[in-house]
């Protein structure tokens, strides 16, 4: 008959050691939240930006590209954080640039075409050519 372990019952009709329950459970008091709020905003949304071209690559990195809004090099969307956007962006992690952003940096197409835009009017950059002399055209 096989000596008894302290550890280990012998159950004479199953013919198994079954193990005795030794956990011991450690009760740890819950930390205070701090008085002072984060400093920074939580970040929502993945500021995607293509970088490098998908033409040569197979048609399911291409379709990736579409599923998540880009179709140009350069071009940049945002996408909420995500099971499914994180997926995707790991299957094309090669080709775009990530950043985290805060809600209040998430801009649509219209803001971004804006952005883009040239200002209106003119602006003299420098001027009179810089040695004092004066320029005097030729008749």
């Amino acid at each position: 008959m096989p000596t008894m372990n302290s550890r280990w019952v012998l159950l004479a009709n199953a013919k198994r050691r079954i193990p005795t329950p030794t956990r011991r459970v450690i009760h740890t008091p819950p930390t205070p939240p701090s008085s002072s709020p984060p400093s920074t905003p939580p970040t929502t949304h993945y500021k995607i930006t293509l970088r490098r071209s998908a033409i040569s690559l197979g048609s399911r990195i291409q379709n990736t590209l579409v599923s998540l809004g880009i179709h140009r090099r350069f071009q940049t969307v945002y996408h909420r954080h995500g099971a499914e956007v994180a997926g995707k962006i790991l299957k094309v992690k090669e080709l775009v640039e990530v950043e985290n952003v805060e809600e209040g940096m998430v801009m649509t197409k219209e803001e971004m075409g804006r952005e883009r835009k040239a200002r209106r009017g003119y602006k003299v950059v420098g001027g009179g050519g810089g040695g004092g002399e004066k320029r005097r055209s030729v008749i």
